[in-house]
């Protein structure tokens, strides 16, 4: 039986993590929340909250940078 493109795994996404920052994943991506609510962004790049600090939680809105 021949392979089809739906046979293949999807390429892997890349998560980079940082220190004192964001999750950062290539997308689009789909998010599912503790309350079981989906969230999604087609964006190329998505930062993810880790804080939970953020007024746009589960997307990062740099709420985590020490201020001066």
């Amino acid at each position: 039986m021949p392979n089809s493109p739906s046979d293949r795994p999807a390429a892997p996404r890349r998560v980079t993590v940082q220190r004192k920052g964001p999750l950062l994943m290539e997308g689009p991506v789909e998010v599912e929340l503790e309350d079981g609510s989906v969230v999604s962004s087609d964006r190329f790049r998505v930062a993810l909250c880790t804080c939970r600090r953020s007024r746009r939680y589960p997307w990062c809105d740099t709420t985590h940078r020490d201020r001066a």
